[in-house]
């Protein structure tokens, strides 16, 4: 870049520009808010980047919004890739500018006078930075500071999790809720636990597509739907979810279609399906969210007229709660236990729902913590904790994919709602009265027309481990759930039934795959898509998915409780 082309363009941003903390001008022409690949690239004439300093950070360590530069001040960085290849603006940090002294140091102050601030700091920092590094270089010829290979995103990376962002839980009741997630004493039928939904060995999940619930037998992908009187009604309607980092203070919605969330609509605290009937005193939504598996049909109450809970729920979903609770209290497990950790319980009468709640919370709050994965090291300072195709897929996925326009913030989720037109099967969860086996999403509890097939964003540390995707499980692996947000209506085509994870229920099997027989139905879903069609080659999408291995943490392999011994899948 000339001389007189900086000066030019500084004069304009300085005196015509309000809002010039950060800008990048490509081809002297675009002016975008943000860095993004696309707008560094060998072969472009030049580039500007105005950067504001941080100076608690350090070289190596990423790019975010406006203010993540080791500088003491703010300068100007110029780019010319003609001299500099360059190929992507999320592949530059940890660079030097070249000494600059003499002459360049009068020229400096000069530029100060004269009002161009930020100009004279480039050649100030050369002089700081250059006693620093052997890497340091600086063309006059060219008018460019070079930015040597390192690595920064497109877009903002989410701050570090600290114990800050979760809510504390109390250990006692943590410890009685580890035990009760893995006693079937909370099922209608005392034979199905929180823990063969949810269990360690599939991530927390159970590695299904949709899940046998109450009647099935064993654990996982080898659970089988039971037989004789005691079979299975229906598969759960949607994929069961991973339970990582479910006591963070930032989680306002949860389920699939968001049915449950933080308001005090009903006066209670929560907008929930219990609607006025949802129980006090409930210490977090996970407390809250740990009621509803246990008045489900087909997760864990059972059929009408097997036993007094699902009957109970029958004629009104909070009429089942006491029924539970009293087993638990009158359990010589359980009772003393409840007294000794909570100081509102002075006998075992006293126990509720709620307290049950609050240990099944306290329990999955701090036993599924994850906040030490190689993405969550690499926040925190370490530049070394990503592999260099793990840091590609973190520069893909918080730029030119556009993964993070969804899975934002800290715990990679922006608790929204979103039509993928992912391919649809199973029961569905239909509303009242609905004569289709389909899932409308979201629309179901919103009543909004825009809402329908919408389902909400999940969060994505440990996603590895959680397979299969999509809210119904439809995709076996990440790529394939990668494939289908870059091109749904051609993945939905391309989709084929053995790609779910269905145990074979042949008394099911009709209803399964119905919904494809309805030609107006799918027509609604092809047609009901949010994100826009995306382009990657196969490299960069095993780069992703290499930077969603990085977000594995150590937590499963080291837990706080585990499994007990006496656990029966």
């Amino acid at each position: 870049m000339r001389l007189f082309d900086l000066l030019r363009r500084h004069l304009l941003d300085h005196f015509l520009k309000a809002d010039r903390c950060i800008g990048i001008a490509a081809n002297s022409a675009e002016r975008v808010p943000h860095i993004r690949p696309h707008q560094i690239r060998r072969g472009q004439a030049q580039t500007q980047l105005v950067i504001p300093a941080n100076p608690r950070l350090r070289a190596g360590m990423a790019f975010q919004r406006g203010a993540q530069v080791p500088f003491e001040r703010p300068l100007i960085v110029l780019v010319n890739p003609k001299t500099q290849p360059i190929h992507y603006a999320d592949q530059f940090f940890g660079f030097g500018i070249a000494r600059a002294g003499g002459w360049q140091k009068l020229f400096a102050g000069g530029l100060k006078f004269s009002g161009f601030h930020q100009i004279a700091r480039l050649f100030q920092f050369g002089q700081r930075r250059c006693r620093e590094t052997e890497k340091c270089k600086y063309n006059l010829a060219h008018g460019a500071a070079f930015l040597l290979a390192g690595a920064a995103t497109a877009q903002d990376l989410p701050r570090p999790l600290t114990d800050d962002d979760f809510i504390p839980f109390d250990m006692e009741q943590a410890a009685i809720g580890h035990q009760l997630f893995y006693d079937p004493i909370l099922s209608g039928n005392q034979n199905i636990a929180c823990a063969h939904c949810h269990h360690p060995d599939f991530g927390t999940s159970d590695g299904l597509s949709l899940g046998i619930g109450e009647g099935g037998h064993g654990l996982g992908p080898d659970r089988t739907p039971g037989s004789g009187a005691d079979k299975i009604r229906k598969r759960i309607p949607r994929n069961s979810p991973g339970l990582w980092n479910l006591g963070a203070k930032d989680i306002h919605t949860v389920f699939h279609d968001g049915r449950l969330s933080i308001s005090d609509v009903y006066g209670n605290g929560f907008n929930s399906p219990a609607q006025e009937w949802l129980p006090n005193g409930l210490n977090s939504i996970l407390a809250a969210q740990a009621l509803f598996p246990l008045t489900s049909q087909f997760e864990m109450a059972g059929n009408v007229a097997e036993n007094q809970v699902t009957g109970a729920v029958h004629d009104r979903i909070d009429k089942g709660w006491p029924i539970l609770a009293k087993r638990v209290r009158i359990d010589p497990r359980y009772g003393a236990a409840f007294v000794a950790a909570f100081d509102e319980v002075e006998t075992t009468e006293d126990i509720t729902i709620t307290q049950i709640a609050n240990v099944l919370a306290a329990f999955m709050a701090v036993e599924w913590r994850s906040t030490d994965s190689p993405f969550d090291q690499y926040l925190a300072g370490d530049s070394s904790a990503l592999t260099p195709q793990q840091q590609e897929g973190m520069n893909l996925f918080f730029g030119d994919a556009e993964c993070a326009s969804c899975h934002s913030g800290p715990l990679l989720s922006d608790q929204k709602f979103h039509a993928l037109g992912l391919p649809p099967f199973g029961p569905g969860k239909t509303r009242q009265w609905d004569p289709y086996a389909r899932d409308v999403g979201r629309v179901g509890e919103s009543n909004r027309l825009e809402d329908a097939y919408r389902f909400r964003t999940p969060m994505l540390r440990n996603v590895s481990k959680t397979a299969p995707y999509g809210h119904n499980g439809a995709f076996p692996d990440l790529e394939g759930i990668i494939r289908h947000h870059l091109n749904p209506r051609e993945s939905l085509a391309a989709w084929t039934p053995d790609m779910a994870a269905l145990p074979k229920v042949p008394w099911l099997e009709k209803v399964d795959f119905i919904v494809w027989e309805d030609s107006r139905e799918m027509d609604r879903q092809r047609h009901k898509i949010d994100i826009a069609q995306q382009e990657l080659t196969d490299e960069q999408i095993a780069d992703l998915v290499a930077f969603l291995d990085a977000l594995t943490g150590t937590t499963l392999d080291r837990p706080i409780f585990g499994v007990p011994a006496g656990f029966q899948p």
